[in-house]
C-alpha cells in the first residue's frame, strides 16, 4: 500500500514535495493505492493514476489536467494539490485514469511566470527551436509532451480531455474564460459547454489557428478535446481565496470519481468569442495603443487605432471588439494580443 513518505519523503502533500525538488531529477516511483490504484509518480510534479482494472469506468474518458504551466499561477495548483491529497486519503475513488501535471516547478518556487523563456510559447514543437537549446523550460516542454503523447497512446480506446489551468496577469471583465485551441473541421461538444459551466466558466474564446501553448499541442497532436482555462487574478501561494475556485474544484472532482455530470444546464449561456484579429510585435516601429492596465475584454468602438508600425494599422472593424492578453512587453514577433468579438449564438457540436 502506498504511503505520502513513499511517494513525497518528509513533505506533507504533492505540492510540498514538487516545490523542495524543484532542481532534481527525481527517478520515476510507482506502487498502489489500497483500493489497487496504481500511482506513478514519472516525474518532479507528474503523477500518472489508473484506477484498478475492474473499476468501472462510466465516463469511458482519460483526462490530462495540469497547472503551474506559469510559475506564479498558484491557485489552479493548489485546487490540484488538494484533490490529490483527498484521493491518497481515500475520501473517494478514481474511475478514470488521470495525468496530473505541475508544469513549472522552479519558476513556481521563484514565483515567477517564468525563469528563461515564456513555456506556454514551447510546445507543439517549439522547444526545437534554436534559440531555446538546452534551456530547462524548453526541455521541460519537451518531456511533457512525450508524457502526454505516452499517456494518450496508453489510453487510445478513451476519450481523451486536457484542461491546462492558469490565471491572469490582470483582471477581466470575464472572470473565468476558457480557450478552444483551433483544429480544422472541428466545434466544441455541447458536453464541454456544459463542464465548463459546471466548473463556474462563462466565457469561452474559440482559436483561430494553431499555436505553441500546451493545450494547443494536445488538441492538434493527441487529439484531446483541450481548453486553455483562466481561472481568475494572480497571486502568491497561500494567498488564494480557494471558495473562489469551488467550482473547478467540484467539477474536477466529479469527473475524477466517474460521477454523473449535474442536472443539464442551458449552454447557450456560455458566451462565445471568436478572434477576429491577432495582434504581433512587427519590431521597432511598433506601436501599441492599448494601455497596460487595461482588463481582458474590454470592448474598443469600431474605427479604434489598435495597433501601427508605419506601415500598417489596425483599426476595430464594423462591430466593437475586445482585447484579450495584451501585453507589448514580448519579443519580436510574438503575440502582443487578440482582438475578440462575441458571436450571436453559441456554436458546439
Amino acid at each position: 500500500m502506498i504511503t505520502l513518505t513513499h511517494l513525497f519523503g518528509i513533505s506533507p502533500d504533492w505540492l510540498s514535495h514538487t516545490l523542495s525538488h524543484a532542481a532534481s531529477a527525481l527517478p520515476e516511483t510507482t506502487s498502489k493505492l489500497a483500493d489497487g490504484t496504481h500511482v506513478a509518480r514519472i516525474a518532479n510534479g507528474v503523477l500518472w493514476l489508473t484506477p484498478p482494472a475492474e473499476r468501472d469506468n462510466p465516463n469511458r474518458e482519460a483526462l490530462i489536467v495540469s497547472a503551474g504551466v506559469h510559475g506564479n499561477e498558484t491557485a489552479p495548483i493548489e485546487v490540484l494539490n488538494g484533490l490529490v491529497s483527498e484521493l491518497l486519503a481515500g475520501e473517494w475513488p478514481l474511475a478514470c485514469p488521470l495525468l496530473l501535471i505541475l508544469g513549472n516547478p522552479p519558476a513556481m518556487v521563484a514565483g515567477q511566470r517564468f525563469l528563461d523563456v515564456n513555456m506556454n510559447r514551447l510546445f507543439n514543437g517549439a522547444h526545437g527551436k534554436p534559440e531555446y537549446a538546452d534551456l530547462p523550460e524548453a526541455n521541460r516542454a519537451r518531456f511533457l509532451e512525450e508524457v502526454c503523447r505516452a499517456f494518450a497512446d496508453e489510453h487510445s480506446d478513451l476519450a481523451l480531455s486536457h484542461y491546462d489551468l492558469h490565471t491572469a496577469i490582470r483582471p477581466s471583465k470575464q472572470e473565468r474564460f476558457a480557450l478552444y485551441p483551433f483544429v480544422p473541421g472541428r466545434s466544441v461538444p455541447r458536453g464541454q459547454c456544459a463542464f465548463l459551466l459546471e466548473a463556474d466558466v462563462e466565457a469561452l474564446l474559440l482559436q483561430h489557428k494553431t499555436s505553441t501553448v500546451f493545450s494547443s499541442f494536445s488538441a492538434s497532436q493527441l487529439g484531446a478535446e483541450s481548453f486553455t482555462v483562466e481561472l481568475g487574478k494572480v497571486r502568491p501561494f497561500g494567498q488564494n481565496d480557494l471558495q473562489r475556485f469551488n467550482g473547478i474544484q467540484q467539477a474536477l472532482r466529479r469527473r475524477f470519481r466517474g460521477a454523473p455530470a449535474p442536472k443539464a444546464q442551458c449552454t447557450e449561456q456560455l458566451t462565445v468569442f471568436e478572434v477576429v484579429h491577432e495582434v504581433l510585435n512587427t519590431g521597432p516601429g511598433f506601436r501599441f495603443h492599448v494601455p497596460d492596465d487595461v482588463s481582458n475584454f474590454t470592448l474598443y468602438p469600431p474605427g479604434t487605432v489598435i495597433w501601427e508600425d508605419g506601415e500598417n494599422c489596425y483599426r476595430v472593424g464594423a462591430e466593437p471588439e475586445g482585447i484579450v492578453f495584451p501585453n507589448r512587453e514580448v519579443p519580436v514577433g510574438q503575440r502582443v494580443g487578440l482582438m475578440v468579438r462575441a458571436q450571436t449564438k453559441r456554436q458546439a457540436g
